[in-house]
């Protein structure tokens, strides 16, 4: 096992938000108004790489909501993605681990989506073995109840993988080309680009074959382990057709930062089941290349601690691609 590699700034605390103060009056009176009695705690998000209001509402009558809220002038991409989450919320199976809405609004220039409150916290790393346990054994949940997808969520139109790949996250053959600046790679990895390119090539092929949904974006910020050691999935934004050990795989990024082992994990987890025998290698091209790209261009919307995560996770799965595949 490999020594502990911790994130640049914790998952629980890489989120920059406005407080709840700070938001129009107008709009937090409306909020209130749908929640029925006045707010008096606001426990903001800490984690999260979006500036987007993200907060554990608490009234006067004693209730619990969490709302999310943006600026429909500054960040029209939030605003869609939130009203995208309300609608996949809305048709996910009811006994799934993921938070239950409850309504959205318009109010001010802003949007609003409000659900179920969930009491937990984001997992510390390096991964406390039994919240790294309920992670992976909630998510092989997930993965069983998204297998047949429900007739109400495919009637979305949700993305397939396969093409989000070629679109948005197969970033090697761009750099190959010279069409996108080649990232500073770590020593193994260097005069690598070709197997690179080679690799992440795969992924949409491998992709193309999956009739299940899986979550899309799973990572440790969009975990809450509650009080009863539970683990709940939240920010379902990006649902889409594919494996689920393309999200396995990047949930695990995280376990081989933090010197466990990887692709015992991996491999032993169900969704593997079936999987190509090179699936993981081509996934972690790919999310490598992605990362270390997007690095460089971070939108200014984004948290200012976004570009660092994103270096470190392509670091860590350009790493773990390279024991994996010798590379001295």
């Amino acid at each position: 096992m490999s020594p502990p590699s911790l994130p640049p700034v914790p998952y629980h605390a890489s989120a920059l938000r406005p407080s709840w103060p700070s938001l129009p009056a107008a709009l937090r009176e409306a909020v209130a108004d749908r929640l029925g009695a006045p707010v008096v705690t606001a426990r903001v998000a800490g984690a999260g790489f979006t500036r987007g209001f993200a907060a554990v509402l608490g009234t006067a009558d004693g209730g619990r909501a969490f709302v999310k809220a943006a600026p429909s002038a500054e960040q029209p991409h939030l605003v869609d993605w939130y009203a995208r989450e309300a609608a996949i919320l809305d048709r996910l199976p009811v006994d799934l681990p993921a938070p239950r809405p409850r309504w959205t609004l318009s109010e001010a220039g802003w949007f609003v989506l409000c659900t179920d409150a969930v009491d937990g916290h984001t997992p510390r790393l390096p991964w406390a073995p039994a919240e790294l346990e309920a992670t992976l054994a909630g998510y092989a949940t997930v993965a069983a109840a998204l297998a047949d997808p429900p007739a109400e969520l495919t009637t979305l139109g949700l993305p397939h993988l396969a093409d989000l790949a070629r679109s948005d996250i197969l970033w090697w053959e761009e750099v190959a080309a010279g069409r996108e600046p080649a990232p500073v790679l770590p020593t193994p990895a260097r005069g690598r680009l070709p197997e690179l390119v080679a690799l992440e090539s795969r992924l949409p092929r491998y992709a193309t074959a999956a009739t299940g949904l899986i979550h899309g974006d799973l990572r440790v910020d969009n975990v809450l382990i509650d009080a009863q050691g539970q683990a709940w999935f939240c920010d379902w934004t990006w649902i889409c057709s594919g494996p689920a050990w393309f999200d396995l795989a990047g949930l695990l990024l995280t376990a081989y930062a933090g010197g466990l082992d990887a692709d015992r994990l991996f491999a032993a987890h169900p969704v593997t089941a079936g999987a190509p025998p090179d699936a993981l290698d081509a996934t972690l091209a790919a999310l490598a290349g992605y990362y270390l790209t997007g690095a460089a261009a971070a939108p200014p919307t984004a948290s200012p601690h976004l570009p660092a995560h994103q270096r470190w996770s392509g670091e860590q799965a350009l790493d773990w691609l390279a024991r994996r595949q010798g590379w001295a």
